[in-house]
């Protein structure tokens, strides 16, 4: 197939006629017959197949997208990577980029912060030997091959960037600025671009945010992308069902038309609906041969399932609980503002109600000791505020011979049983013991969950214990560990923090593994196009 020039001025219409060129010109008339996309928008209903629809417009489904567009890593001329053994594999196949290559022979052996072999691969790559305190340059360089573009969407309900718009922008990071960056953009070179100091190695999360954000605009990726989209159902059109020539068959294929091609297969309809500046809603339909999830998993978050968790006084998001210290609803309070959970988020609440001068009672189900708490894994010297706090838990917990201290006191190995409507909670020990406070506020941050409920069983047939919902940490999305192909769903990929990794670092290894997959298939399909003569049409 010759390249296609897809410039950042390309019409929708342009991405159908690019559908077509992928599935090959002699498809039949009845595709080229189709009215162009700014007739019929590709969210509403249509006759259009989508090669893949990505579920989410975060880091990772940014990432993916560059990947889709035709954007491939080689390992630079001049590189040489600490890791002698990867570097003498990569330059056993130096003429190809790393999608073209064998992900698992690659990974073998590499160890890092990631429970997925081509996330460390990939974070090898762009950031060589990072958890040692270096700051290597990246081995790869990118190239821009119009020819492996795959015709793509991504859905996200708000601008390029997902939740990093959302977060609470008083807060650094907790990673390192150039952590954050996606491939071809370095995030310092954009700081500079923007003439913004950047103050140290750790940024907020607004800045963060922007960088997304222009991310997909100077990459020229905007023309996959829509905004506003909320998914209500994603679902297979068949199941398994095999003809005698071994290709998948649609039950209803009297009313679908594409997927009778060899080359397009209706195996997904997406439903949802569209906002728009009226506060409208339309709705649309999409068909897609292959899902890709990057929803994240800030969508809801978690909540402790006791007597009065709904009373106005009880937050449970770090951007709820920020917005009303800012506006000064707890200034001056006597009582203290109970906080709940021993991660980062809830460090953060810490640090925002101790600079505002609001008391604060500290609750967490774990020992101080615990060497599972974040805080352990963080280097001291680059997360002052951080140990700061794990210092306070430490030691100014709670005791029957004293008082609650006047700023900040910690309660370990203890949960709240519930909330009272006179603003009073009730403490519960690991002993036993019950506790009575009056509170002033009470912020819930004991992690989230990701919003699938799109998919049948809330998608969580698809966890590694289907009976358990989808969680970063305990119960993440199994998938093929090179491919990221859902174990339990062919063509429903996942990636990112569904997939357990929570970092941004990481989770570019997910758009690796299914590019190289999709890619992998592309090709199949041409080599079958090719040796059926062009094609027998669509009927």
């Amino acid at each position: 197939m010759e390249g296609i020039n897809y410039s950042d001025t390309e019409t929708e219409g342009e991405i159908l006629n690019s559908l077509v060129q992928y599935f090959g010109d002699n498809l039949g008339q009845n595709v080229k017959a189709m009215p162009l996309v700014e007739e019929t928008s590709l969210l509403e209903d249509s006759s259009v197949t989508l090669p893949v629809v990505v579920i989410g417009n975060g880091p990772s489904g940014i990432c993916l997208s560059y990947m889709l567009s035709g954007y491939r890593p080689y390992l630079s001329s001049e590189a040489i990577h600490p890791n002698t053994i990867l570097h003498s594999k990569l330059e056993e196949a130096r003429h190809l980029s790393i999608v073209d290559q064998d992900l698992e022979y690659l990974s073998e052996g590499l160890e890092g912060r990631s429970s997925n072999p081509v996330a460390v691969l990939f974070d090898t790559l762009l950031h060589p030997d990072a958890d040692f305190g270096y700051d290597y340059p990246s081995v790869l360089h990118w190239k821009l091959e119009q020819h492996h573009y795959i015709p793509h969407l991504v859905l996200g309900k708000g601008p390029p960037g997902g939740a990093w718009h959302n977060m609470e922008g008083s807060m650094l990071t907790i990673s390192f600025g150039n952590w954050m960056e996606l491939p071809g953009l370095k995030f310092k070179d954009w700081v500079s671009s923007k003439r913004r100091n950047l103050k140290g190695d750790r940024v907020m999360p607004e800045e963060i945010a922007r960088y997304y954000k222009h991310y997909v605009k100077v990459m020229g990726l905007q023309k996959n992308f829509r905004e506003n989209t909320y998914i209500t159902s994603v679902s297979r059109l068949y199941r398994d069902q095999v003809d005698n020539d071994g290709q998948g068959r649609n039950i209803s294929t009297q009313h679908l038309q594409i997927e009778k091609s060899k080359f397009a297969k209706r195996n997904w309809e997406i439903r949802g609906y569209q906002r728009v500046g009226d506060g409208s809603h339309i709705p649309f339909c999409l068909f897609a041969e292959n899902v890709a999830l990057a929803t994240g998993t800030l969508d809801s978050p978690g909540r402790l399932e006791i007597e009065g968790e709904d009373f106005p006084f009880v937050f449970h998001s770090m951007p709820e609980f920020g917005a009303a210290v800012s506006k000064g609803k707890l200034r001056g309070k006597v009582d203290p503002v109970l906080i709940v959970g021993s991660g980062l988020t809830a460090a953060d609440a810490v640090l925002c109600a101790y600079n505002n001068n609001v008391p604060v009672i500290h609750v967490f189900r774990r020992r101080v000791t615990d060497p599972d708490l974040i805080f352990k894994q963080l280097p001291k010297k680059l997360y002052p505020e951080y140990h700061k706090v794990y210092h306070m838990m430490c030691t100014q917990s709670y005791s029957l011979d004293s008082d609650l201290l006047s700023a900040y006191t910690s309660f370990p190995e203890h949960h709240v049983l519930a909330f009272k409507s006179d603003m009073k909670c009730i403490l519960q020990s690991i002993s036993g013991l019950k506790k009575i406070f009056r509170l002033s506020a009470a912020v819930v941050l004991i992690g989230s969950h990701p919003n699938l409920s799109f998919l049948k069983e809330q998608g969580c047939y698809l966890g590694h214990n289907s009976s358990l919902p989808i969680t970063c940490k305990g119960n993440p999305v199994e998938i093929d560990a090179y491919t990221y192909e859902c174990v339990k769903e062919a063509n429903l990929f996942a990636l990112g923090p569904l997939v357990g990794d929570n970092f941004v670092r990481f989770l570019k290894g997910g758009a690796l593994g299914v590019t190289r997959c999709l890619a992998i298939r592309q090709k199949k399909k041409k080599h079958l196009f090719i040796e059926r003569g062009g094609g027998d049409g669509i009927v």
